[in-house]
């Protein structure tokens, strides 16, 4: 079977960008103890990263739109690998906030330009899975990337964790010069049309679900590790295989989630919803030993990035004339879901709530996700029919 060096690459520069993005979450209370602030200050830099994506986003793909994508994406690497040699060297919270920030800048536009990409390089009909195929890459550095930081921040401290995701960025930067196209070229930008096709109203529900989507994920997975301390007494070693365990389970959903969006993009939306909603409804039950953690976890984070590849189809099938731009500020809104979700967990511990109302409440948040997708899903099947009444 031929590689596709070219979804390879973003692949690769997918599991770089998914260990600086997730592995904060296996270190925030290393963090803590290390620059003496609490577990919820240093949520904080959750925040401000997905806020960063938010931000930057639409900024730098509007920036870089009109240049060739190999050089784009080279460019933004090269942001990332400087933002986390800044977060290694950061002596304090602020410091390392602003890092985090910076590292952010080129996240939404990486992904927005690189789905653009992935889809040109695949036949008609298998683009989701060519961007499922570039995801991949995010969701196995959470079977590796992830618990491999988590390890090195266990053994020799953080710092270290963020230097290794810096050498993850230069290796990205070899491997785009070496195996994207250099045909590929840029297009020149309309602004004021692209904004006002991101103003559609399918457009925004699309961008809706995924913000929704996201804050459900958050919710829990910004404080599985304190979570898992707190219901299972978990030591260093069972929150390592415990990361492992949700990376395999956002590795399956991710492909499951691309496979069944180019055969039903609607029905794996709300199925995959649903699912989503329900592991996070009964996570606290069962989540009493490992066995059950384990389980709930592998189950919830199946359907959690599931949801992924066919929410950023959805998103740029209804972006037509705009898709680029679309993508990267949907990669945004799931970044904002991400500051939602990490903010609302934040709130319910600082109030003085168990981790058990982190997952309920994030059950709920999907729920509002799948009345979203069911609205999109009648307002297309409207649309379809207006047209085919209108054609006959």
């Amino acid at each position: 079977m031929r590689i596709n060096t070219a979804l390879l690459a973003l692949a690769i520069g997918a599991f770089a960008i998914g260990a600086t993005e997730f592995s904060p979450m296996g270190m925030l209370p290393y963090i803590a103890q290390n620059i003496q602030v609490d577990i919820p200050s240093v949520g904080s830099i959750v925040v401000i990263y997905a806020l960063g994506v938010m931000i930057g986003a639409p900024i730098m793909t509007l920036l870089l739109a009109n240049r060739r994508p190999k050089m784009a994406l080279i460019f933004l690497m090269s942001i990332f690998t400087i933002g986390n040699l800044l977060s290694a060297m950061s002596p304090d919270l602020v410091t390392l906030s602003l890092s985090r920030f910076i590292t952010s800048l080129n996240h939404g536009a990486f992904f927005g330009l690189g789905a653009m990409v992935a889809a040109s390089v695949v036949p008609t009909g298998k683009q989701a899975s060519a961007i499922a195929a570039m995801f991949m890459g995010l969701t196995i550095a959470n079977i590796g990337g992830v618990p491999l930081m988590t390890k090195l921040t266990q053994m020799i401290g953080w710092r270290q964790a963020f230097y290794l995701i810096s050498a993850l960025g230069i290796l990205t930067i070899i491997s785009l010069v070496l195996a994207l196209p250099s045909h590929l070229t840029g297009k020149k930008v309309n602004v004021k049309s692209e904004l006002a096709i991101l103003r559609r109203p399918q457009v925004l529900l699309g961008m809706l679900s995924t913000v929704l989507g996201a804050s459900a994920m958050f919710t829990l997975y910004t404080y599985i590790t304190p979570m898992l301390m707190e219901f299972i007494q978990a030591s260093d070693q069972m929150i390592t295989i415990m990361l492992v365990i949700i990376g395999i389970g956002f590795t399956i959903g991710n492909y499951i989630g691309g496979l069944f969006a180019d055969k039903s993009l609607f029905g794996t939306l709300i199925v995959f919803f649903i699912m989503l909603a329900s592991s996070m409804a009964i996570f606290p039950f069962i989540a009493v030993n490992s066995i059950g953690a384990g389980a709930g976890l592998l189950f919830w984070s199946i359907f959690s990035f599931g949801i992924v590849p066919p929410i950023q189809m959805l998103v740029m099938n209804a972006a037509t004339g705009a898709q680029a731009l679309a993508s990267s500020v949907n990669i945004g809104a799931f970044n904002l879901g991400n500051a939602i979700g990490a903010a609302i967990g934040g709130v319910i511990l600082s109030h003085g709530y168990s981790y058990s109302m982190i997952s309920f409440i994030g059950a709920l948040i999907a729920v509002l996700g799948i009345s979203v997708i069911l609205v999109i899903s009648h307002r297309n099947a409207n649309t379809k029919l207006v047209t085919e009444v209108a054609c006959s």
